[in-house]
């Protein structure tokens, strides 16, 4: 059976309603979703997700329409999100730290005619937010509005191009692009890993059955970061625990009650576990797969995470549009942390000038990527569809713009320099910010650091630094001496501030436009 259902999973396109059935009916009483709420078994989440995509064909909702959810991630917001999808609609989750008038526009943009929302945001918001759509509360309503037990899902069979969900970006300015991906694209981005998860676990156990998958979710579910232990895991036939919040003393409790061997962190989480008073006595024996993404992961981290975190460490390049994908198996190449890994399998990089040119081997450009699992496009935004991605002048083929900035090794390992709109050209050379991050946190009692480019009178564009330092660093101006010591001068930085800490978005992305802001705040020559 174990084998059948990956070979299922291996094909090259499926739906993600077969496979729920079929877990439904070999392991109906096996977890599947879990919340500091309470659980649902397979049985119990996919009668509730029958009830839900019932109830949204009743109150009229369209094939390919979309449903706006908009709460704290937990047991109730999967179930919609998996609801909207198996009705033929199209799940819309959007960013809880949103502005009301940014929410207003996703909501407007998507063309949902229900949104799914929690008390706590639906008081912050007003009770006469989105007044001409269908509201139910998540966490009061749901279950009186969905259909009654045992209501069976709509016959719906969704064409591999039809859209499967929206991802807002989270652009911190105007409304955020809706970017659309089909069945296809998440059926070939999740269907493989599942696959081999089931085989990885088959192999391990020494038998035909494999270990299920439970998974630790803490990244919010209206961020794609959160899709791979999400709807994995549960192709997978495992379990998915959600956080609401993240918290590193919760996580490593839930971790080892839970027994979890699959998650999925970005950079600042591993750090707030691995600082955290109970980690080196909490049991995580039973973790397989760590993976990271989503944000810069410094090597100095992946390396303390490969010391004294069990299972393989897998940090995934790539952005929610899609393009290539690269992975950094960084158990297996501890040589490489300084990298984001190799393009995957079917996955194709090249490396472009200003002028759309491919550069020569080793050198820096940006990044453009092709693949299988690339967005249908940005909602409603046709033109800004266009200018994401680079039209190949040979084959007509349509390649993502990735925005980084990076250079591909002798043994074909992607080496980042640093965002393309981070670039700073100072006298009229490029500086690549990561270059001289890199130099800042050499030097001792450097925690983090980031450097940004600010307007020069006398150079266009000046980089300057900020740091995080620990108890008992030098003083500032000697680490900027040192490090300016060992720069090229066309790179030297023109000031140096230390912050408390570095400003995060929600999962964990250094907000260089706050860093900007405050670098002209303090001024710099």
């Amino acid at each position: 059976m174990a084998a059948e259902i990956e070979a299922i999973l291996g094909a090259e396109i499926g739906t993600y309603r077969a496979i729920f059935d079929h877990w439904r009916t070999a392991r109906p009483d096996a977890p599947a979703l879990l919340d500091d709420a309470g659980s649902l078994n397979w049985g119990e989440m996919m009668d509730r997700v029958d009830r839900i995509a019932a109830q949204l064909r009743t109150d009229g909702l369209e094939q390919g329409q979309s449903v706006a959810i908009l709460g704290t991630s937990g047991i109730p917001y999967a179930l919609v999100f998996l609801g909207a999808v198996m009705a033929g609609g199209v799940a819309a989750p959007l960013t809880t730290s949103a502005t009301p008038e940014q929410l207003a526009g996703m909501v407007a943009d998507s063309g949902a005619a229900h949104l799914f929302v929690d008390r706590a945001k639906l008081a912050e918001l007003g009770e006469d937010f989105a007044p001409d759509l269908r509201v139910v509360v998540l966490d009061e309503e749901l279950g009186d509005w969905m259909a009654p037990a045992g209501t069976p899902a709509p016959a719906v069979e969704p064409s591999a191009d039809d859209p499967f969900n929206i991802i807002y970006s989270s652009g911190t300015t105007g409304i955020p692009k809706g970017i659309v991906h089909s069945h296809a694209m998440r059926w070939r981005q999740f269907a493989p890993t599942a696959a081999a998860w089931l085989k990885g676990a088959r192999g391990n156990a020494g038998s035909s059955e494999p270990e299920p998958i439970r998974a630790l979710a803490s990244t919010p579910l209206y961020s794609n970061t959160t899709m791979v232990v999400f709807l994995a895991a549960l192709l997978a036939g495992g379990s998915v625990r959600i956080m609401g919040k993240f918290d590193a003393a919760r996580w490593l409790a839930h971790a080892e009650t839970d027994r979890t061997n699959t998650t999925m962190l970005v950079p600042v989480q591993y750090r707030r576990l691995l600082d955290d008073p109970a980690f080196d006595r909490t049991n995580l024996s039973a973790l397989r797969y760590k993976y990271c993404t989503s944000a810069p992961f410094a090597p100095t981290l992946k390396r303390e995470v490969l010391d004294r975190m069990p299972g393989a460490l897998i940090e995934i390049y790539s952005m929610t549009e899609g393009g290539v994908v690269c992975l950094l198996y960084a158990h297996e190449h501890p040589d490489k942390l300084h990298t984001v890994g190799r393009p995957a399998p079917g996955h194709r990089l090249r490396v472009l000038d200003d002028d759309d040119r491919e550069v020569a081997p080793g050198e820096a450009g940006n990044l453009v990527g092709r693949s299988h699992t690339m967005m249908s496009g940005y909602r409603n935004r046709a033109e800004a569809t266009d200018a994401a991605r680079w039209i190949d002048p040979e084959t007509g083929e349509a390649w993502m713009r990735m925005g980084d900035i990076g250079r591909v090794d002798a043994d074909g390992f992607v080496e980042l320099v640093g965002r393309a709109k981070d670039m700073i050209i100072s006298g009229g050379f490029n500086i690549y910010p990561a270059d001289l991050e890199a130099e800042l946190e050499r030097e001792s009692g450097v925690v983090e650091a980031a450097v940004v480019g600010i307007a020069s009178e006398r150079w266009g564009e000046t980089p300057v630094g900020f740091v995080v330092v620990a108890d008992g660093a030098p003083p500032v101006d000697t680490i900027l001496s040192a490090v300016n010591a060992r720069l090229g001068k066309t790179q030297r930085l023109s000031a140096l501030h230390t912050i408390a800490a570095m400003p995060r978005s929600h999962i964990g992305k250094l907000l260089k436009t706050e860093l900007r802001d405050l670098a002209q705040q303090c001024g710099a020559s």
